[in-house]
């Protein structure tokens, strides 16, 4: 090498020694922050929010359902020991909590599919009107925004003994009525359920179909296909992402049932007939005194949930 290669060489300036230090440290922000630390930024106060209304509380009540805790009164401290799995097996063994969960099974089993083919259909005829579109869209949309108090006097007037239903049933009416048949109360509250509820996801569906190119349906009915052809072959795959939101937003506010069956029965009647979940955190937990049980059904309620989750949404997944 010749002495000018020697210079050349002297001449490159070294990299300053703080260089690789604030290069990990910006591939460690990156990683932390995304490549966007700007949408983190505007993200991080719903990711408070988060933590506070909805983390918390469930870690919270992960740790009550494993200790023997009660109310006390504020800044009075009292010990509260761990109990294991006490309060579990004090859930399981419940006959009330048990026919809770399969009270909710029934529900989920019938609002769910109801929920999705009532609201398919619905959000379908609604895309092909043309006259009062606005007008028919805010009708479904309304139930969904009254107040539960309001529209729960409306349904015990209509499907009590002598209310509208019966009268129209005549002799095939149910003895006992709806809401105070043991085999009835359910399935009347998940058809309440969907009913109030159905406005929500017809909007859902509505936007879905917004994106559905009008080319697939003319190249349907070019090849023969009828209205009922096209819709099973053109509408439903092509809205498959919404169905999978609206089937599990369902199961979600399903699994959380309370404000209908405390009302339409008298808080779970008849004789625990229509009880929730929910419900009875309530009852055990404000009502009889006993958080600690109440949180355990509540962790267990949590589990199934995910898990119905998760299996549902693998199963769209492969059909998809």
């Amino acid at each position: 090498m010749s002495v000018l290669d020697d210079r050349r060489i002297d001449a490159v300036p070294a990299a300053p020694p703080g260089r690789p230090r604030s290069r990990r440290r910006g591939r460690l922000v990156r990683k932390l922050l995304g490549e966007q630390p700007l949408g983190a930024a505007l993200a991080a106060p719903y990711v408070v929010f988060l933590a506070t209304v909805f983390a918390y509380p469930l870690g919270l009540a992960v740790w009550i359902s494993f200790h023997d805790y009660f109310f006390t009164a504020p800044g009075v401290a009292v010990p509260k020991p761990f109990v294991g799995l006490d309060n579990y097996v004090a859930v399981l063994t419940d006959p009330g909590v048990r026919r809770s969960f399969l009270n909710i099974g029934i529900f989920l089993v019938i609002n769910v599919p109801l929920t999705v083919v009532l609201a398919l259909v619905v959000a379908a005829g609604l895309n092909r009107i043309t006259r009062f579109k606005a007008l028919l869209r805010v009708g479904y949309y309304v139930p969904y925004v009254t107040a539960s108090v309001a529209v729960v006097g409306v349904w015990l007037f209509m499907f009590s003994s002598g209310g509208i239903v019966n009268s129209v049933l005549g002799p095939l009416a149910p003895n006992p009525s709806w809401l105070v048949n043991s085999s009835l109360a359910m399935p009347s509250i998940a058809v309440f359920v969907v009913w109030k509820q159905l406005g929500l996801f017809v909007l859902l569906y509505l936007a879905a179909l917004q994106a559905v190119p009008k080319e697939l349906y003319e190249a349907a009915s070019m090849d023969g296909a009828g209205k009922f052809r096209s819709f099973m072959s053109v509408t439903v795959p092509a809205v498959r992402p919404a169905t999978t939101l609206v089937a599990v937003l369902a199961l979600i506010t399903g699994a959380n049932l309370f404000t209908e069956p405390y009302l339409l029965t008298g808080g779970g009647g008849p004789d625990g007939a229509s009880a929730s979940p929910v419900l009875l955190m309530y009852q055990k937990g404000i009502e009889q005194g006993n958080p600690d049980v109440a949180s355990a059904i509540g962790v267990l309620l949590v589990i199934g949930v995910l898990i119905v989750g998760l299996v549902s949404r693998a199963i769209s997944q492969r059909v998809s």
